[in-house]
């Protein structure tokens, strides 16, 4: 069966979510305790799929994967408990992960349901307090803190010329084979109750290192070194370069995955993969 786990993590302490030899990483965490949930032995260890891959450093309330797994296993890992096979194992997972991760929920995935390629669009946020007033030490592993004000009426008015389908490549990591073809559906700042400066910025994927480049864009026009029309100019560059300085992970959180009703997911999952492939080829 496929099960789909909803989970959050604070990513101060990561080397990012993909497993990696001899690095703390929160695929290497939640794989772990899969395997020993589930009782595996080590050349069974389950591989799990998520819905966007972040970096070292950056946080997500909102991860989603997938792990494909023997339903006479999920039933037999339950042991006595009187709960529901995957309800015993979100309290088994939370057991024995560490105070970082935490699982929210975990269900049967619907039919054709793949955590990354069926999802319609990501979600992110990211916190900068630029104030004095809106800087909360209690808050310093998840906000950045600047120390000079922003305009986010300038940063607005940037924001704007990214919004749509358009070719990233001025603002990703390049990565060989891969597109830097995104459509950008939302890209906003806003201030919250606390003053902090807060960018919402929704796409259908992102490419490596892309949300912290524009943010770090979108801060230099905020401050005023930069003119509004850098943004495009940047839009344009056929590669990322070093005038483009990425904003720290600190400030960057996963919020959450949108995914079509499950009568759809399938189809989304091919036409996904199609458009990958026919682009990255």
């Amino acid at each position: 069966m496929r099960i789909r786990i909803d989970l959050a993590y604070d990513g101060t302490d990561f080397h990012g979510w993909a497993a990696q030899p001899g690095l703390r990483t929160v695929q290497g965490e939640l794989e772990t305790a899969l395997a020993t949930a589930f009782r595996l032995p080590e050349d069974e260890r389950l591989r799990v799929t998520c819905a966007g891959r972040t970096d070292t450093g950056v946080h997500a309330r909102g991860q989603v994967v997938h792990v494909d797994v023997d339903e006479g296993v999920v039933g037999a890992s339950a042991g006595r408990s009187p709960q529901p096979p995957l309800e015993a194992l979100v309290r088994r997972l939370n057991g024995m992960l560490p105070a970082d991760v935490r699982i929210h929920r975990a269900r049967a995935a619907a039919a054709g349901f793949d955590a990354r390629f069926s999802a319609l669009w990501r979600r992110y946020a990211y916190r900068i307090a630029d104030t004095p007033t809106a800087y909360d030490p209690l808050r310093r592993h998840h906000v950045l803190h600047w120390p000079r004000p922003l305009d986010l009426s300038l940063m607005n008015a940037a924001a704007a010329d990214l919004v749509g389908l358009h070719d990233f490549a001025g603002f990703c990591k390049a990565r060989e084979g891969a597109t830097t073809i995104r459509t950008i559906q939302t890209l906003v700042w806003e201030r919250d109750e606390a003053g902090v400066a807060v960018a919402r910025v929704v796409a259908d994927a992102f490419c490596h290192g892309m949300v912290r480049a524009l943010v770090g864009c979108l801060v230099a026009i905020g401050e005023g070194r930069k003119e509004i029309g850098w943004a495009t100019d940047v839009l344009g560059q056929p590669v990322r370069t070093s005038a483009v300085h990425a904003a720290s992970p600190r400030g960057l959180t996963l919020e959450e995955v949108g995914y079509p009703p499950d009568a759809e997911l399938e189809a989304r999952a091919v036409q996904t993969r199609a458009k990958r492939e026919a682009v990255d080829d």
